[in-house]
């Protein structure tokens, strides 16, 4: 494992202490941590899941849309906002290793160093009702 930017390691840091269910990328789209409070709600603990490519993470919790149509990654908000370099929310829903359907709310942001240099993206989430 490579040496990750300060700003990565602080907003892991943050991430872990907050309530609010927090999923991080590194500038590949590398899944490099969720928190507790994602845990519930992806069905898996962080720890049992380590690491992954985005081709990995983006097709192990199946994201849909209302008509059971299955979202391509560019179209999720933190891929948005790490290719895009610009805030980015939608709504859909996912299904995780327990099998339960999940209709959750997603807002994700880029981490950026300066305009010129992304150093991931964050995504907050919640289950909708």
């Amino acid at each position: 494992m490579t040496q990750k930017p300060v700003e990565m390691i602080l907003m892991r840091q943050l991430a872990s202490t907050l309530a609010t269910p927090a999923f991080m990328v590194d500038a590949d789209g590398t899944l490099v941590f969720f928190n507790e409070p994602a845990e519930a709600v992806l069905g898996v603990r962080f720890e049992e899941s380590g690491e992954m490519p985005a081709s990995e993470w983006s097709t192990r919790w199946a994201q849909t849309d209302a008509h059971g149509r299955t979202l391509p990654p560019e179209r999720l908000p933190l891929m948005e906002a790490l290719t895009e370099r610009r805030p980015a929310q939608a709504s859909f829903f996912i299904e995780g290793p327990d099998g339960r359907r999940r209709h959750i709310t997603v807002t994700a942001f880029p981490l950026l160093r300066a305009a010129d240099h992304v150093l991931g993206a964050v995504a907050l989430f919640w289950e909708s009702a």
